[in-house]
């Protein structure tokens, strides 16, 4: 008995120390992995524009990662700078201009300025809370991210019944890439104090990892 009883203590410190080891070496693996993946994307693309006289790896013989990147984050902030000045607008404004007369690259180019816009915007409230929807009934909740209040025709179409609507993105788990936009009165939405990045942890983690969470002290009734 004893024997048994040091055989199975011995396996489950064995299990424990490798679910440990591995807690802390898979986080890092995939955060390296993900990182050099991109630096590499993003060289692949940039790389071949860069002329030869101003690529650093002509001179040194051998390649440096991430020069790609740094590269095009820099052309896109002098790109930003020059667009804040008059003559840059005036460039802009006619590129622009050539833009919207074609017809299939007008499309294209007016919505994703439009997204841009609209979730870069420094005052933009888009996607800053989350919330809990009835879905797919109730009793059910799913964890959403409030996008912006209903515009346009839709507004007008569903605020018909006096019910202000928002719109909400609901994001599949684990891989928060793609979902479904719902438009739902205010009145049904659930807002949470947990910020939309607890939130993509949330959901990533298929629930696994809750964000630590406070309860507000409420205050003595007011007379």
């Amino acid at each position: 008995m004893t024997e048994s009883s040091d055989t199975i203590s011995v396996a489950t410190r064995l299990r424990n120390n490798f679910l440990t080891g591995l807690i802390i070496c898979a986080p890092v693996t995939i955060t390296i992995w993900l990182t050099w993946t991109f630096i590499r994307w993003a060289d692949s693309w940039v790389k071949p524009y860069i002329p030869d006289r101003y690529n650093p790896e002509n001179y040194i013989q051998f390649a440096i990662p991430g020069t790609g990147l740094l590269l095009a984050l820099i052309a896109i902030t002098l790109i930003g700078f020059l667009g804040k000045n008059l003559i840059g607008r005036s460039i802009v404004a006619y590129g622009e201009s050539v833009l919207h007369r074609m017809p299939l690259v007008r499309t294209v180019y007016k919505s994703t300025k439009q997204i841009f816009e609209t979730v870069l915007k420094e005052q933009s409230s888009s996607f800053k809370k989350v919330g809990l929807i009835e879905f797919p009934g109730p009793g059910s909740w799913a964890l959403v991210f409030v996008s912006t209040d209903a515009k346009g025709e839709i507004a007008a179409k569903l605020n018909e019944d006096g019910e202000e609507m928002i719109a909400v993105f609901m994001a599949p788990t684990p891989v928060p890439t793609a979902g479904f936009l719902i438009f739902v009165p205010r009145s049904k939405v659930k807002l949470l104090d947990m910020s939309p990045e607890e939130g993509i942890k949330l959901l990533i983690s298929a629930g696994l990892v809750t964000p630590n969470w406070t309860p507000q002290p409420v205050g003595p009734p007011l007379v």
